[in-house]
């Protein structure tokens, strides 16, 4: 059997100490290989033509040309999987260059402290692998949907309950479907909505200011005692898992602290499970884009209890892992395109 070719990176970064930091990881993996590095954008756009790599690491903040110019120039004439490299201080830039086109993101800590730097390898190498399964068509579709309209209205089974919560999980390419779900949901919605998006600590409050600003729902970033409420959109916080919790007639959020042995945090399946218990087939579960298996054990459990679930098809998947194990263990009512989803979840929770 013959080995995969390695996957080819181009490093772009204009402090010499991640360039070399980030090199050295990547190279630790014999699957991937480092073919140049690059300073600033402009040197990155000759690097990318004549090197012609696989993915790029990208940060932001360079002389000459900044990141944004140099992914906008990438997007256009030559479409390239980028994952950012950039620091928490500043979450806006994260959020654009998802919208200009990068598939993720690593949060690099402070510049010069090693250790923190290196705890981002694993993350790193993971997200880097996964892009031999992500597909940039998808993705140039998914870019033109956020400001694209949505398609005919799908039948909804009325054998279904009346749905009060829509649970979704996402991961990789994330962001920008649940911008386009979000944004498609009436103010009239009658049922509540609940995140999980494999995202680090620090960057889930900005997503769900954003994503408040282009909704006519209430969006937020979840706390430890927020009622679920209908027509309320909470996502969980970066470094936790999201469970409920019942108080009288009241649903409540709880909070858990996530743990160093947890694979996805925050957990789809913790979510899914949670709300599986407390809302039956009053449930609905939704896994879009994104690598691993995190939300097959609790689309089980919502379909279990007589709940309804959806997962994205292949056909608008920017990463087709978490819907592909959904869909294999047979937990998917529902397979369907990104642009479809909200028609769906309109029809279903609101029908009649």
């Amino acid at each position: 059997m013959t080995a995969e070719p390695k996957i080819k990176v181009l490093i772009v970064d204009d402090s010499a100490y991640s360039r070399q930091t980030i090199k050295k990881m990547l190279e630790a993996d014999q699957g991937i290989e480092v073919i140049g590095i690059a300073s600033d954008g402009i040197e990155a756009m000759a690097k990318t033509l004549r090197l012609k790599p696989d993915l790029i690491t990208l940060d932001f903040e360079m002389p000459a040309m900044d990141g944004f110019s140099f992914l906008r120039w990438l997007m256009k004439e030559k479409p390239i999987p980028v994952i950012m490299v950039s620091s928490y201080s500043d979450t806006k830039t994260v959020f654009k260059a998802l919208e200009l086109g990068a598939v993720d993101f690593i949060a690099k800590p402070t510049k010069k402290a090693s250790v923190e730097l290196q705890s981002i390898e694993k993350d790193l190498l993971t997200k880097v692998k996964g892009i031999r399964n992500l597909r940039m068509d998808k993705l140039s579709k998914s870019l033109s949907l956020l400001s694209g309209a949505v398609g005919l209205p799908a039948k909804a089974d009325s054998a279904i309950g009346a749905i009060e919560v829509v649970a979704i999980g996402s991961s990789t390419g994330g962001p920008a479907a649940l911008q386009i779900i979000l944004t498609r949901l009436p103010q009239n919605f009658s049922a509540s909505v609940v995140i999980s998006q494999h995202m680090p600590k620090g960057f889930t409050r900005p997503l769900a200011e954003r994503l408040d600003q282009l909704s006519k729902l209430k969006i937020k970033e979840a706390e430890d005692g927020d009622v679920i409420e209908h027509g309320r959109v909470l996502i969980c916080p970066g470094g936790y898992h999201m469970m409920f919790k019942k108080k009288g007639r009241e649903c409540h959020v709880q909070l858990k602290d996530a743990v160093k042995e947890d694979k996805y945090v925050p957990s789809v399946d913790v979510m899914m499970s949670s709300a599986a218990e407390y809302y039956g087939n009053r449930a609905m579960g939704v896994v879009l884009t994104g690598m691993g298996n995190d939300g097959k054990k609790g689309m089980l459990e919502i379909k279990s209890k007589g709940g309804y679930t959806i997962a994205e098809s292949e056909e608008t998947a920017v990463i087709f892992g978490m819907p592909a194990e959904v869909i294999s263990a047979g937990a998917a009512d529902s397979v369907l395109p990104l642009s479809e989803i909200p028609v769906e979840l309109i029809s279903i929770v609101n029908r009649g």
